[in-house]
């Protein structure tokens, strides 16, 4: 057998694809509840902050329960398609708002949220897997 055909056989099995899937999940998740909290710890420099960027800081509880909520979702595998388009158009959005300064660090923030966005995509089209909220009739 081929590697390709090799490599097809480990994909195509339902076990790796549903860990895989998890992974994808737990590490996508985790940014945004990590960032929620933040947000939380943070809340007064944080809407300040928003608000130095043309933000309304009134807009941030949205956002805490945006990436709360999301990042809970996400993990869970819940609402997967749904979420992941949202998440898909936040990074795209936010980093365009909050990161596109000349400074490395700001070209550094926006890459990372360009490269999250991808992984997005990834998860809309492939979804939860098998081991999530969305399939917990089809395992």
């Amino acid at each position: 057998m081929s590697i390709k055909g090799k490599i097809d056989n480990i994909i195509d099995n339902k076990l790796f694809f549903g860990l895989v899937s998890i992974l994808m999940r737990v590490l996508l998740s985790s940014v945004f509840i990590i960032a929620g909290i933040g947000k939380i710890s943070a809340y007064n420099a944080t809407a300040e902050y928003m608000a130095s960027m043309g933000v309304p800081a009134i807009l941030l509880p949205l956002v805490i329960l945006t990436e709360l909520g999301g990042g809970v979702a996400l993990l869970l595998g819940f609402q997967t398609r749904i979420v992941a388009i949202l998440f898909f158009g936040f990074c795209i959005i936010s980093g365009l708002i909050f990161h596109s300064g000349p400074d490395l660090q700001s070209q550094l923030m926006l890459m990372k949220n360009i490269t999250m966005s991808g992984g997005f995509i990834a998860l809309f089209l492939l979804g939860a897997g098998g081991f999530s909220l969305d399939n917990r009739n089809n395992p």
